[in-house]
């Protein structure tokens, strides 16, 4: 089994929808970052106009009025992020598998009688199929990960600089819990996977027999 890095060098290398989803992510996740900060500094002005200077609805309307277009623009990023994630994983997938099976092809029936079927039809199917959460869910998620953090410092340094200090000395920690995380599920993902293998290369010597016992009557 082949491990992904965060960004792995060869989905650039192998499927060239992959390029055109980092960039349109990055992209979604800098007007994000935007839209979540714009939102954060609308919904502090309403409280604090509601309940610190006592305005009444007719006086925040205009911050009010903008909070709803923040929100409908966040959900058009959002759904703007998940069309290009499933085109891009729907490509990249259609593109590997065709590289499997050219691979094959090329190197031969005696390359494919010395593999092992089940490990090879896992990679095909759901080995592939997995890449779909790396693009629906964990690529986006990388790329807000990245951006916002960075967007909302940049704001919380202009408004409160010692808060700002605060985060900058507990933002370590985050990478840390992620690396422990990343470790204790790497171990079993890999079981996981080699269980998966045995089973499938079961599953098919089972069907590949079922003819032969058929033949005997014991089917």
């Amino acid at each position: 089994m082949f491990h992904v890095k965060p960004i792995d060098p060869r989905l650039l290398r192998y499927a060239r929808a992959t390029r055109f989803f980092l960039a349109a992510s990055v992209a979604l996740g800098l007007a994000g970052a935007g839209l979540v900060i714009a939102q954060a500094m609308l919904i502090a002005e309403i409280v604090v106009g509601a309940f610190q200077r006592g305005e009444d609805v007719a006086a925040l309307t205009v911050p009010l009025g903008l909070l709803a277009l923040v929100a409908v623009g966040r959900a058009a990023v959002s759904w703007l992020t998940e069309l290009a994630a499933h085109r891009a994983g729907a490509a990249v997938k259609s593109e590997l598998r065709l590289r499997l099976v050219e691979r094959a092809v090329r190197l031969g029936p005696s390359w494919l009688d010395s593999q092992r079927t089940g490990a090879l039809t896992t990679l095909a199917t759901r080995g592939i199929d997995a890449l779909d959460d790396y693009f629906a869910r964990y690529l986006p998620q990388l790329g807000l990960a990245v951006v916002v953090p960075v967007a909302v410092l940049a704001r919380i340094v202009t408004a409160d600089w010692i808060s700002a200090l605060i985060i900058v000395a507990t933002l370590p920690l985050i990478p840390l819990f992620m690396m422990l995380i990343g470790w204790a599920t790497q171990s079993r993902m890999d079981r996981q996977w080699r269980l998966l293998s045995r089973l499938s290369g079961h599953f098919l010597d089972v069907v590949a027999g079922l003819p032969t016992l058929k033949v005997f009557g014991l089917g």
